[in-house]
């Protein structure tokens, strides 16, 4: 695996100075390996890594050792990479962009040097989680030992027990005792905790509550009543993950982290959030609910302008005829993503004519992100009747029994991502949506509507009312590069010479599937995912094995 290693990290060293001349690279190969060998071994790989390492701005330098934090084989969101970065306070604006925004572009140059690997890419083509080589970041963690940057404790490296004041401990599981104890370190001056193990090997009164900035428990187990109350004690922390953890409830006293501003709850049981939480002055990301199954957290029921203006970020709400904040929505004038889980509320009712209105105010204020999880409400198909399109989004969802898409969808020049529900899976879809520039991604997808008996009558209704056949307009969707197509029934698709030839993948999942025509016109074609559900007959599996066989020209 060294020579590999070796290879890819040098490929990003050259890749990264693309100024520096033959002679400058001559040296550098002659000061790596000052006399010539038969093969590689182990320490001219760890002379690579360090050569690649000391190349580094400060910055960078500051994001690659924060990666020790993780343990060996993880996969790693990127998204939570980057919040915990802008938490520590390792990045800050500068040259126009956001805090966030300097993170994501440290995030690419750690991809551009081979630091890390993308494992996965979400449908807007950005990475969604990543992966450390193995001996990549056991030189990390080596390195960020050695500085006293972060403290891994039980982890699979055999790090020596820190004697000095700690500041970032990162406790993780491993088939070893080694190191798996916090016993005899001075937990006084620890700023950032993560937990990878069942929170009773660890006492929260080990720490200084009025340093702690940054905690986080994703996926840990054995969180208490009494782990929650002291979490309320640490005045001044920023970053507070307890993603898919077992609690269900959120302690009133939250309202005392005056300096929160990244709370996640995604995942778990807590289906409410106390009223105290909308004085959260300083709240940027809220959270919660589960996309699998659809649930969702109510709103708390004061929200108002002068108390989470700094908002920016609310995700996995519910809103039903018993939400109280749904009137505040329209204060949060700063946010920028609104992801709405479950939504039931009835079409004659207060709220639902709220919602409406605060989504269209929102829309006028800069959202760029709106996802709507409709339950049967008909809440999406009042969305036509808004005076104004939301102008600024890149990123829409609509899920559910959708009947026809709102005329203004068109008019959105920033769209960059798009899911829909099945139940729009026609010929005036593709029509309407075709000329929209910056389109990368578009999806159809079951969602809400996935138990819902109807919904293959809605779909063989579709297929009859465009003649058993959807043809793909010629000459649009001229930025599309990803097509889903998730549905009990996918009707046959044709595509004529000179549509989505951007198009390089796509992927489709259903249980009955009529074919793919006119995909050797796609130019940029590089990839079909096929997943046919195990209940697909036999007319389905052979269009399938037919589809698998044809080979594109090249």
């Amino acid at each position: 695996m060294g020579l590999p290693l070796a290879i890819v990290s040098m490929a990003g060293l050259v890749a990264s100075n693309p100024d520096k001349s033959i002679k400058k690279w001559k040296e550098v190969c002659n000061s790596l390996f000052p006399e010539s060998v038969p093969s590689l071994t182990l320490d001219g790989v760890t002379r690579i890594l360090e050569y690649c390492y000391n190349d580094l701005p400060a910055d960078l330098r500051t994001c690659s050792l924060y990666l020790s934090i993780f343990p060996k084989g993880s996969k790693i969101s990127r998204k939570r990479l980057i919040r915990r970065l802008v938490a520590e306070g390792f990045v800050s604006e500068k040259h126009g962009l956001s805090d966030e925004e300097v993170a994501e572009t440290y995030f690419n140059q750690l991809i551009k040097r081979k630091i890390i690997r993308p494992v996965e890419h979400s449908s807007n083509g950005k990475v969604k989680s990543f992966q450390v080589h193995d001996m990549v970041l056991e030189y990390i963690v080596s390195k960020s030992s050695e500085e006293n940057f972060i403290t891994v404790v039980g982890g699979h490296w055999l790090i020596p027990m820190s004697t000095n004041k700690v500041r970032r401990l990162s406790v993780q599981s491993s088939g070893s005792e080694h190191g798996s104890s916090t016993k005899h370190m001075n937990l006084s001056q620890v700023r950032s905790l993560t937990m990878f193990r069942r929170l009773d090997q660890l006492h929260f009164h080990s720490f200084n509550n009025g340093i702690l900035q940054v905690l986080d428990l994703e996926g840990c187990k054995g969180l208490k009543e009494k782990h929650l109350k002291d979490m309320c004690r640490m005045l001044v922390l920023k970053y507070l993950s307890l993603r898919g953890t077992d609690i269900s409830k959120v302690p009133s006293k939250i309202e005392k982290l005056e300096y929160l501003e990244t709370l996640d709850l995604r995942e778990t049981d807590v289906g409410e959030l106390p009223k105290s939480a909308g004085q959260l002055k300083r709240i940027i990301n809220i959270f919660g609910g589960n996309k699998n199954p659809r649930r969702g957290l109510k709103l708390p029921q004061e929200i108002n302008k002068e108390t989470m203006k700094a908002l920016r970020i609310l995700s996995g709400i519910e809103i039903d005829e018993q939400s109280t904040g749904v009137e505040g929505l329209h204060q949060l004038t700063g946010i920028r993503k609104l992801a709405i889980y479950k939504l039931i509320i009835s079409k004659d009712s207060k709220i639902f004519k709220e919602l409406r209105s605060a989504i269209e105010y929102l829309g006028s204020c800069g959202l760029q992100t709106l996802a709507l999880n409709d339950e049967g409400s008909d809440f999406i198909n009042s969305l036509d009747t808004m005076s104004a399109p939301p102008r600024y989004l890149s990123a829409l969802e609509l899920s559910g029994n959708l009947n026809s898409l709102p005329k203004w969808i068109n008019k959105l020049s920033n769209l960059h991502k798009l899911t829909l529900s099945v139940t729009v899976l026609q010929m005036d879809t593709f029509e309407l949506l075709s000329d929209l520039p910056l389109l990368f991604s578009l999806t159809f997808s079951l969602s809400a509507a996935k138990q819902d008996e109807a919904i293959e009558d809605i779909l063989e209704k579709n297929k009859s009312e465009s003649g058993g056949e959807i043809f793909v307009p010629s000459g649009g969707f001229k930025s599309l590069k990803l097509l889903r197509f998730f549905a009990p029934l996918v009707p046959k698709l044709s595509f004529p010479e000179d549509a989505m030839q951007a198009l390089e993948r796509i992927e489709m999942r259903f249980e009955a599937f009529e074919g793919l025509f006119g995909i050797d016109t796609l130019e940029s074609l590089q990839e079909v995912h096929l997943r046919v559900n195990s209940a697909a007959d036999e007319i389905t599996n052979f269009i399938v094995e037919d589809l698998k066989a044809i080979e594109k020209p090249r």
